[in-house]
């Protein structure tokens, strides 16, 4: 018996979601309003659809929420996903999980509440977002950072140019130089394309390279990789909605923030909302008003307005006037593809984030966490050893080990290690499994 899934909202979440989880083969229904959405997802995706209201017990009956392990309600109404969930959860659907707008109910004095009334988990996309933005500011030299086992373990995502001594080597060469024991590439993304890199690889300029490496390594790359490490302290958002004001309160304790709205009123109640920020009346597609307000002194900016072609277009200008580090929001999944090939830093998109959130609470016993990485198809799972079988018995290049698939790290109590071919996993391990989609049926026999 697989796992029964609902999800209410088809739009761009509830699309991105079921994506993720019908390579899992699990069994999916989607409800949605709007008939030529879920006739946009079922030409695409093996799933189910119901169109109708999912606040609808008659609907939510037909979709089998009785047996549903899980019901996600991720429609654009916070009401609706609300009163969903709660419904579900009363018709018998084990878990319930709702995107909520509203961030006070996050808090976590008001969480009680919630379980009370039967929601498991309380998701809000755009909260996901600005912590990732933090952790990217944070950790500015690379395009994407994970940490893996409570963050000994880091795995940082970087753009090669012509200048890296790494251009034009293949891995192999690479393994003669000490630094790069406790570095390594597990990833590369290359004409949009990820590559799981063997020995016989050749990094060229422009690769996407994902390194994995001990958190007290990250340095290392830096210097290995000749970048230049810049410390951020000026920051300038462009936008003014829920997103770029989440992200604004969080910046706004570390760095100098510069928030630039181009409606009077709106930045009345920004200046209001965030007093440890300079806010902006004007016109942020005019980048000599950008100019004024001092955008060539910012060490990052982020574009986080309702228009991706505005944040695009805006974040390639700031990085010709100099900036160090820009961060794009997109909407339309089609462009976060292009990133790395267009020349913004960073693409983030808020319903991709959260449906990496939600992909992790779904992973079954084995399977610990799970991340996705913007514009790649390859996701790392964390698996735990859990029995002496031909895991423990064999080193891993024994092991047949999917081609689409890499052992990036191994979590063994309170040590780290990057293994290699010679490396035998032990009871216990925690393993960090990079995979393409089509490695996951192999990895899940070989773990289970």
């Amino acid at each position: 018996m697989g796992m029964n899934i609902v999800i209410a909202g088809a739009g761009d979440m509830g699309y991105h979601l079921a994506e993720r989880l019908s390579y899992d083969n699990k069994d999916i229904t989607l409800i949605d309003t709007d008939r030529s959405v879920l006739d946009y997802v079922a030409s695409k995706l093996d799933v189910l659809t119901i169109q109708g209201d999912a606040t609808s017990i008659d609907v939510l009956q037909q979709a089998n929420v009785e047996d549903a392990s899980m019901l996600l309600a991720v429609t654009t109404s916070e009401k609706t996903n609300l009163v969903t969930a709660v419904l579900a959860k009363q018709l018998g659907a084990k878990r319930v999980m709702a995107r909520v707008r509203n961030h006070s109910y996050l808090n976590e004095e008001n969480v009680p509440y919630f379980h009370n009334l039967g929601i498991d988990n309380l998701i809000s996309p755009t909260m996901l977002c600005s912590r990732e933005i933090h952790k990217m500011i944070q950790n500015s030299s690379f395009t994407e950072v994970f940490d893996f086992g409570g963050g000994k373990l880091n795995i940082v995502g970087i753009t090669l140019d012509q200048y890296s001594p790494l251009v034009n080597q293949r891995i192999m060469d690479t393994k003669e130089d000490p630094i790069y024991e406790d570095i390594r590439i597990i990833a590369i993304v290359r004409d949009q394309k990820t590559i799981i890199p063997r020995g016989n690889t050749i990094i060229r300029n422009n690769d996407h390279a994902f390194f994995i490496s001990h958190k007290k390594n990250t340095e290392t790359i830096i210097n290995a990789l000749g970048q230049k490490k810049v410390k951020i302290k000026n920051v300038m958002i462009i936008g003014g909605d829920d997103m770029a004001v989440t992200t604004a309160l969080k910046l706004q304790k570390d760095y100098r923030v510069t928030l630039v709205n181009n409606e009077k009123d709106r930045c009345k109640w920004l200046a209001e909302q965030l007093p440890n920020t300079l806010v902006i009346n004007g016109d942020y597609k005019n980048i000599e008003l950008l100019v004024e307000e001092g955008l060539e002194q910012m060490d990052a900016f982020l574009a986080l307005t309702m228009s991706s072609e505005t944040n695009i277009i805006a974040s390639l200008s700031a990085k010709n006037h100099g900036v160090y580090k820009t961060i794009a929001h997109v909407d339309t999944r089609e462009y976060i593809h292009i990133s790395h090939s267009i020349g913004v830093d960073s693409l983030i998109n808020k319903k991709l984030v959260a449906a990496n959130e939600i992909t992790r609470y779904l992973r079954k016993g084995t399977v610990d966490a799970v991340s996705g990485i913007y514009g790649v198809d390859a996701e790392f799972i964390q698996y735990s050893v859990c029995k002496t079988n031909r895991l423990t018995k064999h080193p891993l290049r024994e092991l047949h080990f999917p081609s689409t698939a890499i052992v990036a790290g191994v979590i063994r109590g309170e040590n780290v290690h990057i293994p290699d071919g010679d490396f035998t996993l032990q009871v216990d391990d925690k393993a960090i499994v990079l995979a393409l989609p089509e490695a996951k049926l192999a990895l899940e026999k070989l773990f289970h």
